[in-house]
């Protein structure tokens, strides 16, 4: 530890936020949330004013990052569609309609893969419990492979879409 109180590493457990300003800690907070929560909670984990909060959290809205439900107490919650648009966004401008066609492919190639190998067509038909207890924890990995390999495919299929400008499915 130095004496200005700087670590090297990631910020401890109980403050992750710290040197950040209000507005990034409000931001840091609330896509940390689990579940909705009251400006006030937000407040708390952020470190700040609740007032602090509701008008950083009121900009977020406005953005589309956060969403507002309505009530008593309004709550708030990360939107997960707007980091999903962000990251096809991202994938559509920084490769090619051939880069993402063949990562497209890639990614069914391996997804295949799973599928012969557990002679099911998702990860969420296979039955665990079928394997020797030895095995299980590799299964679990590897169905949770699967499934992020079936999710990855989804977003670049999305990006190519939106890169070639068209709406026609690459695999079905």
């Amino acid at each position: 530890m130095t004496d200005d109180g700087r670590h090297d590493g990631p910020p401890p457990f109980d403050r992750p936020f710290e040197g950040e300003d209000t507005k990034q800690r409000v931001y840091g907070a609330v896509l940390h949330a689990r579940e909705p929560m009251t400006a006030a909670e937000i407040a708390e984990r952020a470190d700040c004013s609740g007032e602090s909060a509701r008008t950083h959290l009121s900009f977020y809205a406005d953005l589309g990052i956060v969403i507002r439900h309505e009530g008593r107490p309004v709550r708030y919650e990360r939107n997960d569609d707007y980091f999903e648009w962000r990251r096809v966004n991202k994938l559509a401008r920084e490769n090619t309609v051939d880069e993402l066609q063949a990562r497209v492919s890639e990614l069914t190639d391996r997804i295949e893969e799973y599928r012969g190998e557990y002679g099911v067509d998702s990860p969420a038909e296979v039955d665990v419990l079928e394997f020797d207890a030895e095995r299980i924890d590799d299964v679990y990995v590897e169905l949770g492979n699967w499934a992020t390999l079936i999710e990855e495919r989804r977003l670049h299929e999305r990006a190519r879409r939106k890169a070639a400008g068209s709406t026609a499915p690459s695999h079905s």
